[in-house]
């Protein structure tokens, strides 16, 4: 048996530029991606722009979502600030937050509160026995700085983990 090529269909390609979306056909949309997840004014704002007609409409639906309490950056905030405490410190959370546009007054609002705890769980779940040389606790504080935890967390986390 011989292999043929397979003879080629033509494809269609869709358009990359959809034709503008109505007002409610926006708000439609922007209400299905809010109800999925919490999103940032900005987050929200550039998934729309390849729908709109233009960037006022968009701004008109974005005030409007606001006002109606469908739309707040402060609510992303805490709780994609919330998700990111589970596995990073607060220098990650605060810079994912930045990389998602939200306003600066509430990415300093995120606290190193509750920060060694978290690495301390966070290292418990990835290592099982305490660092006996000076290279595993080199990778283990190479491991929670990229995580996003402060240097005197690690360094106390890690001093207390030797010593115990």
């Amino acid at each position: 048996w011989r292999l043929l090529p397979r003879p080629r269909l033509p494809t269609t390609r869709r358009s990359s530029i959809s034709p503008p979306a109505s007002a409610a056909e926006l708000r439609a949309r922007a209400l299905r991606l809010l109800a999925r997840r919490e999103h940032s004014r900005a987050e929200l704002g550039r998934k729309l722009s390849r729908y709109a007609e233009s960037s006022e409409a968009i701004e008109v639906l974005l005030t409007e979502l606001e006002k109606r309490k469908q739309l707040s950056d402060e609510r992303f905030a805490s709780e994609r600030a919330r998700w990111l405490s589970r596995k990073y410190g607060a220098a990650r959370i605060r810079q994912d937050l930045k990389s998602k546009g939200v306003d600066r007054e509430f990415i300093d609002r995120i606290s190193s509160e509750g920060e060694l705890e978290r690495a301390s769980g966070i290292l418990k779940r990835k290592y099982r026995e305490p660092a006996t040389s000076r290279e595993e606790r080199a990778k283990r504080a190479r491991f929670l700085q990229s995580r996003g935890f402060s240097f005197d967390v690690i360094r106390c986390l890690l001093s207390s983990r030797e010593a115990g």
